[in-house]
């Protein structure tokens, strides 16, 4: 009897693999026998389990075993549709290309599934279906014949967290009905050994972890990052129809060739890009020479569906270092909210209506921005790697002079270019303003006029691991934390969990001590004991690779609970010009170094 079940759960496997339209209702039982394969197949042949359902039918598909599933309708609507390649933190996927109610995903239960490329890490399009986290230890296989374990877990569909979703639909079917319900489904990466062809990778034995899609994340030794911002939120603008972007960035070194990024990071919709231009600046909006188009595979513009990125394609063109770069985007529009990095400290410009992306001049640029919509990354040929600043405020450079690039990361940049005992890095500000290590501000998704980012622990894959060609991390957060009410123990937790997820990645992990903000008004005797407890595990923990101590540099000896008034910008919490000039130039660049 049980060898029967069995072989009628094989057959209904190969049905599901086959037929299009083969019922799934056997899905336990088909999962139980896979991980007997041996030789690895392509996992679309192994797909067990039917998420997707149309509005009108959601009873062809049974997500969670209880009948509930994601609507078609809505994954659509996000721009994820079946058999699209989206690539999020850096990792290309694709989507299973099957019709509504069809197997399109394995409940994990050892299979062996085909996976081949070079990479730093394997990415999974997954989701729980338990009401709780879902995951185990799988194994990957390498063509010299070595294996390496991985630990994957996926956070529940309908419960697991929106900071760290790479989509959100509005609605769970069911065959009662629609529920206004937000469904999740997760982009999961974890690390692989270094330079090592992958030939296949055995699945974990946990069959509330869902699997659509994975695949190697390429390295990328060509390239080396130049700039790069971290989205903060996702506010209303505009809204703008028909307008041209003119974002200025300021690049920290140059290469012979160019690639931009762009992300609708925290979306629930597709954003089109038209035309796109890039320039080098000559002052204002106006560009020293004519802007050269990019393109987007050929095509000169794309679509990015919800909470996925593009990149551009190559482009021949000299990238100077340490200068202004013009990048103009078309929106044929209309977008009434983006994704943003709020506090550029950088002017910034919006078009009269047309497409302006390729003028000289500044004439149709008549509004100032303040923010960065939609870019952020700049990517040149060639080079040793990229430092990638993890913090806040201080990091992001508020109360530095706008337009000056005068942030502490610019300087070290500065200091970079200026010698040549180490290699000239590129230099990567993930700073954002009001950001904490333990908590989120912006929750993640929807439209909200909070741009102090979600935190750092669950923006770390997104802002640092997934980084063009990171070599070295340096987390500088805590004060946010501590003057609202998180404690020193909750903080170091954090800060020990980012540098542990760093080094499983082969990153150089740095820390850097808590600057004084006595004065401030949250910055009381207590916010500043937890704040000494944190620096003091800094400076004696083991965890990290280096210690930057901020703290000793901008403290005012005769009280060492505030900034030297040299340093002070005023408001006693972000150091001025002059004190993030002495943050860069207290790092010892040997420290950057892996």
């Amino acid at each position: 009897m049980h060898r029967r079940v069995r072989g009628g759960a094989a057959v209904l496997a190969l049905c599901a693999a086959l037929v299009p339209g083969c019922t799934a209702s056997a899905a336990p039982a088909k999962a139980s026998v896979h991980h007997e394969r041996r030789e690895p197949l392509p996992l679309e042949r192994l797909f067990d389990n039917s998420a997707v359902s149309d509005d009108e039918r959601p009873g062809d598909a049974d997500f969670d075993g209880k009948g509930a599933s994601l609507s078609a309708r809505d994954l659509t609507a996000a721009g994820w549709t079946p058999g699209r390649a989206l690539t999020v933190q850096g990792a290309r996927l694709t989507l299973p290309d099957r019709a509504p109610g069809a197997p399109d995903n394995v409940r994990a239960d050892g299979q062996n599934v085909r996976v081949g490329g070079r990479g730093d890490a394997l990415a999974f399009l997954v989701a729980g279906t338990g009401g709780e986290e879902a995951g185990g230890t799988g194994t990957v296989s390498y063509a010299d014949g070595d294996r390496s374990e991985y630990r994957l877990t996926a956070p529940d569909w309908r419960r697991g967290p929106l900071a760290t979703k790479a989509v959100a639909l509005p609605h769970v079917n069911t065959p009662g009905g629609q529920l206004a319900e937000r469904a999740r489904l997760y982009v999961v990466t974890v690390p692989l050994a270094p330079g090592r062809e992958v030939t296949s990778v055995r699945l974990p034995r946990a069959t509330d972890l869902h699997v659509f899609a994975v695949s190697v994340r390429a390295d990328a030794p060509d390239w080396t990052g130049s700039w790069a911002t971290a989205t903060s939120g996702h506010p209303a603008v505009g809204p703008w129809t028909d307008r041209t972007l003119r974002l200025v960035v300021h690049t920290s070194v140059g290469g012979p060739r160019v690639r931009l990024r762009f992300d609708n990071t925290f979306a629930a919709a597709p954003v089109r890009l038209g035309r796109v231009t890039v320039a080098v600046q000559d002052r204002g909006a106006t560009a020293r020479e004519a802007p050269v188009a990019v393109s987007f595979g050929g095509a000169s513009g794309i679509d990015i569906p919800a909470g996925t990125q593009v990149f551009s394609d190559p482009l021949a063109f000299v990238v100077p270092a340490d200068t202004g770069l013009l990048v103009s985007l078309h929106l044929p529009g209309p977008v009434a909210a983006a994704p943003v990095h709020a506090l550029a400290q950088q002017r910034s410009y919006l078009s009269v209506p047309g497409d302006h992306t390729a003028d000289g001049s500044s004439a149709a640029y008549t509004s100032v921005l303040t923010g960065w919509p939609l870019l952020t990354g700049v990517d040149v040929g060639g080079g040793p790697g990229s430092v990638v600043l993890l913090g806040d405020s201080i990091t992001d450079g508020d109360k530095s002079t706008v337009d000056a690039n005068r942030r502490w990361p610019d300087v070290l940049g500065a200091r970079l270019r200026a010698q040549h005992v180490v290699p000239h890095y590129g230099v990567l500000n993930q700073g954002i303003s009001g950001n904490r290590v333990v908590s989120d501000r912006y929750p993640g998704d929807g439209v909200s006029t909070v741009t102090s980012g979600v935190s750092a622990l669950h923006r770390f894959d997104r802002d640092v691991l997934a980084q063009t060609s990171a070599r070295t991390a340096v987390v500088f957060q805590g004060v946010n934390d501590v003057r609202w009410g998180t404690s020193a123990r909750e903080v170091v937790a954090g800060l020990r969990e980012l540098a542990e997820r760093g080094h499983a990645r082969g990153l150089r992990m740095l820390a850097a001590t808590i600057v004084p903000c006595g004065g401030e008004a949250r910055c009381t005797a207590a916010v500043d004991a937890e704040r000494v407890a944190v620096n003091d595990w800094i400076r004696d923990t083991d965890v990290f690779d280096g210690v930057l101590d901020f703290d000793a540099v901008v403290r005012d000896p005769a009280d060492p609970s505030r900034m030297l008034p040299a340093y002070d910008s005023g408001d006693h919490l972000h150091p001025g010009d002059k004190g993030l000039a002495a943050l860069a130039g207290s790092v010892d660049l040997a420290a950057l170094v892996p």
